[in-house]
């Protein structure tokens, strides 16, 4: 199955069925990360809970400090 993270397509794993493993599939950890799926942004507490869908359109933002 297929996903697109930040415009990129990536090949899921197939142990990788739900967004947090997704993401630390990639490498990506969790701190100062934001997740949406589509245009809804996703709660942390839900990373482990979102079961992956072909064709989902990832989107992860890093928060920075500054003005």
């Amino acid at each position: 199955m297929n996903v697109e993270i930040n415009h990129k397509e990536i090949n899921v794993p197939r142990d990788c069925t739900t967004l947090a493993a997704l993401l630390e599939s990639q490498g990506i950890d969790g701190k100062g990360k934001a997740v949406a799926i589509g245009s809804r942004v996703v709660p942390r507490q839900e990373w482990d809970k979102t079961v992956l869908e072909a064709g989902m359109k990832i989107t992860i933002i890093r928060a920075v400090c500054g003005g």
